[in-house]
């Protein structure tokens, strides 16, 4: 496995790169990460992501499990997002997203699965309730992340903070546009979110980001490369004792 690490001078704190011939090779390392650890401590704590980017991770997730080789019974996990709005049932929210994509197909016990409500229309209770969930769950053992074209991660956008808690944000027009290939029109798309905050994504043990695509090629270089800033959200996570960015050769080809 090729590595490269980046460390922070002065802070015992780095971030280590590991590059990937395709998307495949690049689902296949990500889900070795992950199921290390539900092997290593099996009643963890999962942070999970929805979009394209993960799909390949929980569907190598998925084929290991079948085997025989993971066993996610006493596994929790917590999901990043949800569109404000949107019924569970609905086959675009991220609740559908990851039964379809990955809690239908293991052992997992879905009482222990959480995402924001996206119905629930006061958004101060909805992101009080969403805190106090993560609280009480004792803390993420690993995150896993994607990476927005615009440097979001869950769906903090860019702006001029880094937002602690759950909050929520109404949508950038690039993130409107990248999701929109998920739904009938681009005004079906919802223009607001329930997202877990950057502070919350910062106390995750290990985090760990899948980047796929030439397209994410200049954002990867900003998020590792640039300086720490809100208007790169991603870029936080220099910052972190221990993210793991897995990534093909074609994002890091302007590396």
């Amino acid at each position: 496995m090729e590595t490269v690490s980046i460390w922070k001078r002065k802070e015992m704190k780095g971030m280590v790169i590991c590059r990937a011939k395709d998307y495949k090779e690049l689902s296949r390392k990500a889900a070795n990460i992950i199921s290390a650890q539900v092997i290593m401590k099996p009643d963890c704590v999962l942070g999970l992501a929805t979009g394209s980017s993960p799909v390949g991770t929980y569907e190598q997730l998925i084929e290991w499990y079948k085997k025989g080789d993971l066993d996610f019974s006493k596994v929790s996990s917590i999901n990043l997002d949800e569109y404000k709005g949107l019924d569970p049932e609905n086959d675009q929210s991220y609740r559908y997203f990851m039964n379809t994509n990955f809690f239908n197909h293991v052992n997992i016990d879905k009482a222990n699965t959480s995402v924001p409500n996206g119905l629930e229309p006061d958004a101060d209770k909805a992101c009080k309730d969403y805190d106090a969930i993560i609280e009480k769950s004792g803390g993420v053992d690993l995150q896993l992340l994607g990476l927005g074209h615009n440097g979001h991660i869950g769906f903090n956008e860019p702006c001029d903070i880094f937002p602690c808690g759950t909050h929520c944000v109404d949508l950038t027009p690039s993130t409107i546009e990248a999701n929109k290939r998920f739904f009938e029109s681009e005004a079906d798309v919802p223009r607001q979110a329930y997202t877990m905050g950057i502070g919350s994504i910062m106390k995750a043990k290990k985090i760990v980001v899948v980047v796929s695509g030439e397209d994410k090629a200049e954002i990867l270089k900003k998020v590792v490369c640039g300086p720490i800033t809100p208007e790169v959200p991603a870029s936080v996570l220099q910052l972190h004792p221990d993210v793991t960015i897995v990534a093909d050769e074609a994002a890091l080809s302007k590396m």
